[in-house]
């Protein structure tokens, strides 16, 4: 297997391992043990061989149909799940009976999970894009001439300005493919309108439901009114837009003002909203207030309802009793002539 042995070296057990296999093994704390090669080691991978062959014949013949790497991780483990109920031959126990009864000898998994990505440092050439293992990415166009790094999992591409992830694709498995995102491109567009209804990033984002025939009908629209350049500008305005509003709400707020025909962002922006406001009341019905008997409110009460409650005690003037009576008592000596002490 080239994922784990760069060289057998001659007919014995010895190999030499690549650096990612080994620090797999360091990870997981795992010992390798391979076979001998040729006719001398045939009978010492057979057991293995007939599983894997059990298991492509019921489950992967005829061959799934689905979307994604992830979604078949899934059936995987779902089919990994029916074979505990299975017994091998004439065996009394099932695999998942014998697995049970192993697990307890078995080292514990480390806490932290092995990242099995591959790394690498590019540079993102002029036209916004950088290029993995024979295929290019995408990223956004600020970053032309700078050198981000990529990692490379088995399903998708991250990726990183220092510790910024910048952008993030599905992976592609066939050589010589081009994943493009128009929301990259946006900033560039809007100084060069000119050049959307041809770029590539606008075609996969149509096959991907991202650009939709509602906004193809708000574009034309657009352009008919305002003409072709100021037309694409304000539909690139609109996309800008989809960075915070979600997609949905931004394709209902395009439909409204297609509607009454106020094609401006501004008004996108406003009916969006009012669907994203309109969502979030139908998901948190509040629970109706009992009938109140209309009472008339004060100004002053309304603000003093705000304050904290005030626990300090009620002022009392007995202080200033004493200070009146001091008082008192020397105007009356004034008054006679007699000195103050």
């Amino acid at each position: 297997m080239k994922a784990a042995v760069a060289k057998v070296i001659g007919f014995t057990r010895e190999r030499r391992e690549n650096d990612r296999w080994i620090t797999f093994r360091e990870h997981y704390g795992l010992d390798s043990f391979y076979c001998r090669p040729g006719l001398t080691g045939a009978h010492e991978k057979g057991g293995v061989e007939g599983d894997v062959g059990y298991f492509r014949r019921n489950h992967l013949v005829p061959v799934p149909e689905v979307d994604s790497l992830a979604e078949l991780n899934l059936l995987v483990d779902q089919w990994d799940e029916q074979d505990d109920a299975r017994r091998i031959r004439m065996r009394p126990r099932t695999i998942g009976e014998y697995f049970a009864v192993e697990q307890p000898l078995l080292k514990p998994l480390p806490d932290e999970p092995f990242d099995t990505s591959r790394t690498f440092a590019l540079r993102v050439d002029r036209h916004s894009r950088i290029s993995v293992r024979t295929n290019c990415y995408s990223v956004p166009v600020r970053f032309i001439g700078r050198r981000v790094r990529a990692l490379l999992h088995a399903n998708e591409l991250v990726v990183y300005d220092g510790a910024t992830e910048i952008a993030r694709h599905e992976r592609l498995i066939a050589k010589g493919g081009e994943r493009l995102v128009l929301d990259h491109y946006l900033e560039a567009l809007v100084r060069k309108p000119g050049a959307l209804p041809g770029a590539t990033a606008l075609e996969q984002a149509k096959a991907a439901g991202k650009f939709t025939p509602v906004h193809d009908a708000w574009w034309a629209a657009t352009c008919k009114v305002r003409g072709d350049r100021d037309g694409t500008r304000a539909l690139i305005d609109v996309l800008l837009l989809g960075r915070r509003i979600p997609h949905e709400h931004l394709v209902a707020g395009l439909a409204a003002t297609l509607r009454v025909g106020t094609l401006t962002a501004d008004a996108v922006a406003l009916e969006a909203r009012k669907a994203q406001e309109a969502d979030d009341a139908d998901t948190t019905l509040p629970e109706p207030e009992p009938r109140r008997e209309p009472t008339v409110t004060f100004l002053t009460a309304r603000r003093l309802a705000h304050l904290p409650p005030d626990t300090r005690p009620l002022p009392s003037p007995a202080p200033y009793d004493q200070l009146l009576g001091r008082r008192t008592r020397g105007t009356t000596a004034a008054s006679k002539g007699e000195q103050m002490p």
